[in-house]
């Protein structure tokens, strides 16, 4: 599945590369905004952190009002965590940091002066870092002993505006990989396995706002 994402992520880059090549109406520019993340769908209670995700971008204008525009950003998720139903349960901050490759497909009418557009944008990411803060001890880049996964991937939907060469786009994602390693080379421990039972069904879901300048 790994090799799979990352084929998939690799020629839809070299694709969109060839097309800005030949395209007269393309232009690049650079991106960033805020990332509103919780953990959705696992046995700990997940409640909104925001952080941030900042990158570059190539947007190729397309017949019919249509565009396709991807990006490489660095995408960084997290979420407060905490047992649900226990009062005063130790509580813990877990961001990991992504390598991240969204491609948004745009559809809307130039308006002249401005241009109103649906957007829906496949993502696929490996992650960077990692950390997991606590109210006595922080870990950072643990991997293989703590199970987190590094690979990511989902889709997600908004409406965007652009006026000139500014945009700005505001989507929900949907993360459809789980943040559970499953794979055999971990390290064996008793955090592995805590981490597989408490985010076996959870992964990143939010809100991103994103603003871009295109030259």
């Amino acid at each position: 599945m790994k090799k799979v994402l990352f084929a998939l992520g690799l020629s839809l880059a070299l694709m969109f590369a060839g097309v800005a090549e030949s395209s007269a109406q393309v232009r690049y520019g650079v991106i960033g905004g805020a990332t509103f993340s919780k953990l959705n769908r696992n046995i700990l209670k997940g409640e909104n952190m925001t952080q941030y995700h900042v990158g570059g971008s190539v947007q190729v204008k397309l017949p019919l009002g249509f565009s396709i525009q991807p990006s490489l950003i660095y995408n960084v998720k997290g979420s407060k965590l905490s047992v649900p139903d226990i009062p005063d349960s130790p509580a813990a901050d877990l961001t990991v940091g992504y390598l991240e490759l969204p491609v948004s497909f745009q559809w809307g009418p130039d308006l002249l002066l401005f241009r109103p557009f649906l957007d829906v944008t496949p993502f696929v990411g490996y992650g960077l870092n990692n950390k997991v803060a606590a109210a006595d001890a922080v870990t950072r880049n643990t991997w293989k002993s703590s199970g987190i996964s590094r690979w990511e991937y989902g889709v997600g939907v908004g409406l965007g505006l652009e006026i000139w060469k500014f945009q700005i786009i505001g989507r929900y994602n949907w993360n459809l990989g789980s943040l559970a390693d499953f794979g055999d080379n971990l390290d064996d421990n008793g955090a592995v396995s805590a981490i597989r039972t408490a985010f076996e069904k959870g992964n990143f879901g939010g809100f991103t706002l994103t603003a871009a300048i295109l030259f």
